[in-house]
């Protein structure tokens, strides 16, 4: 499994290094309020070597300073950087060589995990930066299959999503119908299940990620545990975000 996520992973990524390497200007911005593209890809440079860092070092990971601006200030750092293309490259191949011998949970900024968990977070950090590099350029990117892991991510994290906003995780467990690029169906959580979440699996990605704004998108809620979950739904690590 963790060599089929790899090679998504990298598929996923060197998609977005095949833009972006032929963009001369990284400074445009991006609707990331404050990023440009060079934040974007920084960001990914910056996010791969922390990851190595945690499956290399945990000790060292966790001793890390974790002051409000690293995101923000790390991102701007690295978008400064004349090499950053290079680097990232650089950063990528050398956390696709440390996942693929990796065993074990992994610590992170959220809660431990699995290197198949740490290879679909990438992927749907990528795949969410991405968007918003291809948004910026004002290019209209086709959905892969592999957002299906973009998707996974997104739901197994609704517990998490709950908690960040205070909220009792949810004892009940939610039907997620999403249909895929090619028109199959994607379905997580028991068949009979009162609560429901059904869409295309695009707009779910975009939801997850909050890469647009929810009255965007094809989604339907059924259930007072899938309404409450839909406005909040948040895949990556961290505080809840703004938003688009």
């Amino acid at each position: 499994m963790i060599t089929e996520l790899l090679a998504d992973l990298d598929a996923e990524s060197r998609s977005l290094d095949d833009l972006v390497a032929g963009v001369e200007d990284w400074s445009l911005p991006t609707p990331a309020e404050g990023w440009t593209i060079g934040h974007q890809i920084g960001h990914l440079m910056w996010t791969d070597k922390a990851a190595v860092l945690a499956i290399t070092d945990p000790e060292s990971f966790k001793a890390q300073p974790l002051t409000g601006d690293i995101v923000d200030r790390t991102a701007a750092e690295a978008a400064a950087l004349p090499d950053l293309l290079e680097l990232w490259r650089a950063s990528r191949a050398a956390l696709q060589e440390h996942l693929a011998r990796a065993t074990g949970k992994i610590v992170w900024f959220g809660p431990p995990m699995s290197p198949a968990s740490m290879a679909t977070a990438r992927l749907m950090e990528t795949w969410a930066h991405g968007q918003d590099v291809f948004d910026a350029l004002g290019v209209v990117r086709e959905p892969s299959p592999r957002i299906r892991h973009v998707c996974h991510i997104g739901v197994r994290t609704m517990g998490f999503a709950f908690l960040l906003n205070g909220l009792a995780v949810p004892e009940v467990e939610v039907r997620v119908e999403l249909t895929g690029p090619g028109g199959e169906l994607w379905t997580w959580g028991p068949e009979g299940a009162e609560n429901r979440v059904s869409g295309p699996a695009l707009d779910f990605a975009w939801l997850v990620t909050q890469r647009r704004n929810r009255k965007e998108l094809a989604i339907e809620a059924t259930g007072p545990v899938a309404e409450t979950w839909v406005p909040i739904a948040q895949a990556f690590a961290g505080p809840p975000g703004g938003g688009r």
